[in-house]
């Protein structure tokens, strides 16, 4: 079976997420393919699809919503699994109580009515250089931490658990 593994990324963070996941889809003998999802133009060609978008103030990118809107009838004929990238462990102190709120946000404001099999929320990577000056002190008075802090072994896991679905 063919997955695309598709991505809305602005700093490549949710692009490394997805070439794992491919690459975890492959391992166990699928056919998967990572690809921007500006760049697929025949969703119709794949039999499941993971998709997955940076978000920003908890929603997902506009190349990822869109390809949500013009794909769905094929969304929803065919398996799906979705995650989205942000920031909950770079956040420490009063602020982590509030990042297991943000899944439910960004699901409220996917559009349409998506039927998918799991969603995570993975963290992705912060770095001071993609924030203006007011952002970068904003974030660190927040309690923020700068780094990388995508969960290999949790992103695996969970790939795991889609071949196994999908091999079903």
């Amino acid at each position: 079976m063919d997955v695309l593994v598709g991505y809305a990324t602005t700093h490549g963070s949710t692009r490394g997420i997805a070439d794992r996941v491919a690459a975890g889809l492959d391992k166990s003998g699928l056919r998967a393919e990572a690809r921007d999802l500006r760049t697929v133009e025949d969703a119709d060609a794949y039999g499941a699809f993971v998709l997955g978008s940076a978000v920003h103030q908890q929603t997902w990118l506009e190349p990822a919503q869109a390809f949500l809107r013009d794909n769905a009838d094929i969304l929803g004929s065919r398996p799906v699994w979705i995650f989205s990238v942000g920031m909950p462990a770079a956040l420490r102190g009063p602020w982590k109580r509030v990042a297991p709120k943000e899944k439910p946000m960004i699901m409220e404001r996917l559009p349409g009515k998506l039927l998918y099999r799991d969603h995570r929320l993975f963290s992705g990577v912060i770095a001071k250089d993609q924030l203006p000056l007011t952002g970068r002190l904003l974030f660190r008075l927040m309690g923020g931490r700068f780094g990388d802090f995508r969960d290999w072994a949790a992103i695996d896991a969970w790939t795991a658990g889609i071949a196994q679905e999908l091999a079903r």
